[in-house]
């Protein structure tokens, strides 16, 4: 008979217990505590903890004091002995042995001596007794019900230890004791299994959403993957460096997950942007290209100048002049309708000359060689967007804001919109959409501006650019740090650091990993004074 004190000691012991199994987040380190405290309780040598899947108890656990045996749990070694089936080949229910029976029937059952007990099948405990020169004689098996009163696990201790060392049976306080923190542990056990799988359902959500974004634009399917892994890489560099202005920063395991989070839904509101803005991979592109109509008109012009010269209202040297002129002219459009590099006012004058020559309609009617749309398209000086479509482009972010706020996120998820909002901002305070500066922004966001950008440069599958070596691509980010574009610190870790070097090995093509002066990139980006 447990005395008053004895059984305040053993509830306190049971609190401290639970409150320990509601903090634990690690599904392998809680099981771990759970056989571990479950041991300590009742002074058991020995003990294994199953759990339930598929119809068959799995070894998630097993220790053995005397034997120095620790398998599963945290310490990274898969128990090697194959699930206990609780199903016979037939389909019938297999009691034979004791785990399998408490799991079937929900009972406890506490054996005094294995090698005495009747009903039940011991022959791999003998075996492993006979191999290991070990005795395993009490056993206190006790199932694991969770709050919605299924059975979730197994929960068996052998040999329980008397004050003297000598192996004696568990006793009916002993049991009690167990099948209390059993029940806390499958509720602990059930909690943790339910968080997980609402964390894996919430990232497939975001993963759908970004699914949908790749499926409506084949030539960013890989950004919304690629940031956040970039991001992550440079978010570790951060948190280990000792020098700069970042020495103290430090990340938890809740602020890595935060910023993933981030990560993934930086840019959902791409979800709302056109496909016809976002695919445009040549100036004149809406459904199709339209420089094939203008090649159309070339035609036509030449046809007029045929007819022209037929009918001896010019001459032949006049005639071939004009045709080779249409030619030089078509072909400068074609490349100017690329966007793949800066197009200077020069090139920009010769669009507007080529804009005006005059063509016959199929109406007949004389009218300008190209339209007034077609001419704000062609002289876009980088890039294949207009001012209208760009600042559709940019709507994505309002979007991406406006949709994360509108979230109720928990308290560990709180900075989410702001991380994930602000990789378009600048340091100088001339970004978008708010127009932040770097002291208003966390370093988070700044983190992910950076590989927002790096990401872009580099990738392969847009349809208005090729990927960049790693050397042109930190030049850029470079001059771009220069001009308070990006974290000037934070460049410097991610060179210091070999961040874009460990991003070049998996996921750039070797050809694009080319040689890169560290030093000279700093210097650059540092001449800003």
């Amino acid at each position: 008979m447990q005395s008053a004190d004895e059984l305040m000691v053993h509830l306190d012991r049971l609190n401290a217990i639970g409150i320990a199994l509601s903090s634990e987040k690690d599904i392998n380190c809680l099981v771990e505590h759970i056989l571990i405290a479950a041991k300590d309780l009742v002074k058991a040598d020995a003990g294994t903890l199953y759990l339930l899947k598929d119809n068959k108890l799995h070894f998630e656990f097993v220790r053995t004091s005397s034997l120095g045996i620790a398998l599963g749990g945290s310490t990274g070694k898969k128990p090697p002995i194959p699930p206990i089936s609780l199903h016979r080949p037939d389909g019938s229910s297999d009691f034979s042995t004791v785990v399998g029976y408490a799991a079937l029937t929900g009972h406890t059952i506490n054996i005094p001596d294995a090698y005495q007990a009747q009903g039940y099948d011991f022959s791999g405990t003998k075996h492993f007794d006979a191999v290991n020169g070990y005795l395993s004689k009490s056993f206190l098996t006790v199932p694991m019900r969770n709050h919605e009163n299924e059975i979730i696990g197994v929960l068996q201790l052998i040999n329980a230890l008397g004050d003297d060392g000598a192996i004696c049976p568990f006793t009916i306080a002993d049991q009690r004791l167990v099948e209390s923190l059993a029940s806390q542990a499958a509720i602990a056990l059930t909690n943790r299994q339910l968080i997980n799988q609402l964390e894996a359902l919430f990232e497939a959500l975001i993963k759908l959403i970004n699914a949908a974004i790749d499926d409506k634009s084949p030539y960013t399917s890989g950004h919304c993957e690629r940031v956040p892994v970039l991001t992550m890489m440079l978010a570790e560099a951060v948190d280990r460096v000792d020098w700069g202005p970042f020495k103290s920063f430090k990340m938890t395991e809740k602020d890595r997950y935060e910023l993933k989070i981030a990560g993934l839904l930086h840019d959902c509101g791409k979800i709302t942007t056109p496909v016809h803005v976002v695919d445009k991979s040549t100036k004149l592109e809406t459904i199709f290209d339209r420089i094939k109509l203008i090649d159309t008109r070339f035609e036509v012009l030449k046809r007029d100048a045929e007819i022209a010269f037929l009918r001896g209202e010019q001459t032949e040297t006049a005639y071939q002049e004009a045709l080779a002129q249409y030619d030089r002219d078509r072909v400068f459009l074609r490349q100017m309708n690329l966007g793949s590099e800066f197009m200077s006012p020069e090139r920009q004058e010769r669009v507007r000359q080529i804009a005006a020559y005059r063509w016959t309609d199929e109406n007949g009617h004389s009218v300008p060689f190209i339209s007034d749309e077609e001419l704000e398209n062609l002289c876009v000086s980088r890039g294949t967007l207009t001012a209208a479509e760009r600042k559709i482009i940019n709507h994505h972010i309002d979007v991406t804001i406006s949709l994360l706020e509108a979230l109720p996120w928990p308290k560990h998820l709180a900075n989410v919109p702001e991380y994930a909002g602000g990789h378009h901002e600048r340091m100088d305070g001339k970004g978008y959409p708010r127009g932040l500066t770097q002291e208003q922004m966390s370093a988070q966001a700044r983190m992910m501006g950076i590989a927002d950008i790096f990401e872009a440069l580099t990738a392969r599958d847009r349809p208005y650019k090729p990927g960049k070596t790693l050397s042109e691509s930190l030049t850029i980010l470079a001059r771009m740090t220069h001009d308070q574009h990006v974290d000037a610190c934070l460049f410097e870790i991610f060179i210091r650091e070999k961040v874009y070097l460990e991003y070049a090995k998996a996921f750039l093509e070797p050809a694009q990993i080319d040689a890169v002066d560290e030093d000279e990139l700093l210097s650059l980006a540092a001449s800003n004074g």
